[in-house]
């Protein structure tokens, strides 16, 4: 099987969708198959498309257009998936629903993060019959419960959340509530909390231990190191960050907004109306909780292989309705010019984090 993943990879803290794009290129890698970042293989059996922006906006390698322009004239036959895990709602924008309608077009399958953005897309004219939901999940063999912290009833309960996007969606208005709590005269003896990742310049921590982004194992150790975790994203499609806390065991305090819900009912409380009154519940029930996470469904092994059996399934169905076509000019100018535009953009931010180093990942989230 070729495959080919619209994403750039980057390694360190760089949010959920390289995450997806990492996982899914170790598991696919794994199993003995062909995986690219490009449109220069004039043999792929599928394209994931993963964000139709232009490189200028996003990590996206390639957008719906040159799938198009691929399909039209290098290969026909290759089966298309389009993975939507952004929306309007999150970040109070404007064109991006209707947009990424218009781009699934171009794919045989429309995949969502979650039940709830899935449905922001059927209800504007989506058809329903191509699209399927696979939540994602993150690497088990980094994010686990070994060596977990547990709470004792007698420490202060330390409470964490992690977040790559700086957005005031991400719940900056709970966290600095959160913060406000911990130098309370009721609460500065029962809990710490700290924040890991990019912060809100509008929403100053006082009282929060505050860590700079983390990724892979360094987070995944330092997650363990607390008690419970709190997300107070807002019209989030899925999110990452919970998801990690909770293979790593920790009971999760989250609002009933966006797509969180469904990663979230059973693995903690949800705390819209009284944030107080609902870590007082979490805490009560701790070790309810605590027992609970040991069965968290959700991880990249089961998120990968959803994704392996649907291309499977799209790629045997193409290969029913296999058209002959033979390569033109026009093709073989296109895969000359993927492969030099490939190898040139894989040269410079190779350079650019060779030179840049530590402020690699800075400098390549400004020119994204």
């Amino acid at each position: 099987m070729k495959i080919s993943i619209g994403s750039k990879i980057v390694q360190g803290p760089w949010g959920g969708g390289n995450l997806f794009a990492i996982n899914l290129s170790n598991f696919l890698l794994e199993k003995g198959h062909e995986v690219s970042y490009d449109l220069s293989n004039p043999d792929l059996d599928l394209i994931l498309l993963t964000d139709p922006r232009s490189r200028s906006e996003s990590s996206s390698t390639f957008n719906h257009k040159e799938i198009e322009k691929y399909k039209k004239h290098i290969n026909p036959n290759v089966a298309v998936v389009q993975r939507i895990n952004e929306c309007d709602e999150r970040k109070n924008t404007e064109n991006i629903n209707k947009f990424y309608l218009n781009a699934s077009e171009v794919a045989d399958h429309v995949v969502f993060v979650s039940t709830w953005l899935k449905n922001i897309y059927t209800d504007i004219g989506m058809k329903e019959e191509k699209t399927s939901v696979i939540l994602a999940g993150a690497n088990k063999a980094i994010f686990n419960r070994n060596n977990q912290s547990v709470w004792n009833k007698s420490e202060k309960i330390k409470i964490v959340t992690h977040h790559w996007s700086s957005h005031k969606n991400k719940g900056f208005e709970i966290y600095k509530f959160i913060d406000e709590m911990v130098s309370s005269d009721t609460w500065k003896d029962k809990i710490e909390f700290t924040y890991i990742g990019n912060l809100n310049d509008d929403y100053k921590l006082y009282n929060t231990n505050t860590v700079e982004p983390l990724a892979g194992v360094n987070l995944a150790n330092e997650l363990k190191k607390h008690h419970i975790y709190v997300t107070a994203s807002i019209n989030e499609p899925s999110g990452n960050h919970h998801i990690e806390a909770a293979q790593c065991g920790l009971p999760i305090l989250y609002i009933e907004s966006g797509g969180i819900p469904e990663y979230c009912n059973e693995f903690g409380i949800s705390f819209n109306d009284d944030f107080e009154e609902n870590l007082n519940k979490i805490t009560n029930d701790y070790d309810f909780y605590i027992n609970k996470m040991a069965k968290y469904p959700f991880s990249a092994d089961k998120m990968c292989n959803d994704f392996f059996e649907l291309f499977q399934n799209l790629i045997n169905q193409k290969s029913i309705t296999k058209k002959e076509f033979k390569l033109g000019f026009r093709g073989y100018i296109l895969i000359f010019k993927n492969k030099t535009s490939n190898k040139i953009k894989t040269n410079v931010f190779s350079n650019l984090q060779h030179i840049f180093g530590s402020y690699y990942r800075r400098l390549i989230k400004w020119i994204s």
